[in-house]
């Protein structure tokens, strides 16, 4: 299964939106993680459509849409309008999950579940043969820039190996603390999506750092 690297822009420049979009193009990022938090299923406040709507017309790269938000249900036309092409929610959502799932499918999207650390996947295995991606978080969500949580590693190999067990296809991304070690552990565990935020803005050679994560 091929590595991707999604690049969250919360650790962007938010007043050179258009320059680090292109910058993630430049250096081969394959997608582009869009954290949406509503201030009230996680205590902090993000971005929101608008902001999607803008940087869709300036990019063909995928577009990573992450809704940290209570109720996503209600949202999920909008963002599928205006350009997600993935929608994540979470299952500690208020909204009902394989309702979320078909709302998003119906809109020609790809859907995917994310998981707090704390969350056991037992608690979307049922759903896993609906989604196209599940979600790790590798740190508590809300804010970037965390320390990677270690014993979040057990729970991409148990759910690689229900994956695999159970002939299902579904995608493993892990978002949180994603640097040039930790992405070697989240791999050797089973995941093929890692969302890097601080360690690929911050960093001096981009290109480089994509790689590490990558390769």
């Amino acid at each position: 299964m091929k590595n991707l690297v999604s690049a969250s822009i919360l650790s962007a420049d938010m007043l050179k939106l258009g320059e680090e979009v292109r910058k993630l193009e430049k250096n081969n990022v394959d997608m582009l993680h869009f954290d949406v938090m509503d201030g009230i299923f996680v205590n902090n406040i993000t971005y929101g459509i608008p902001i999607l709507n803008s940087i869709n017309k300036i990019t063909d790269i995928t577009l990573d849409v992450h809704l940290m938000i209570s109720e996503p249900l209600k949202y999920v036309n909008a963002f599928a309008d205006n350009g997600a092409d993935i929608i994540t929610f979470h299952i500690e959502s208020k909204s009902d999950p394989l309702e979320t799932i078909n709302a998003i499918k119906q809109k020609g999207v790809k859907a995917a579940i994310a998981l707090k650390p704390n969350t056991p996947v037992a608690v979307v295995e049922k759903f896993v043969p609906y989604l196209d991606m599940i979600l790790i978080m590798t740190v508590e969500p809300g804010f970037g820039g965390q320390k990677f949580i270690e014993s979040t590693v057990s729970k991409i190999r148990d759910l690689r190996k229900f994956i695999t067990d159970n002939e299902l296809s579904a995608d493993i991304q892990v978002d949180g603390g994603i640097d040039a070690v930790t992405s070697q552990k989240v791999k050797s565990a089973g995941a093929n999506v890692l969302v890097s935020g601080s360690y690929l803005f911050k960093s001096e050679n981009m290109s480089d750092a994509v790689k590490h994560i990558r390769e």
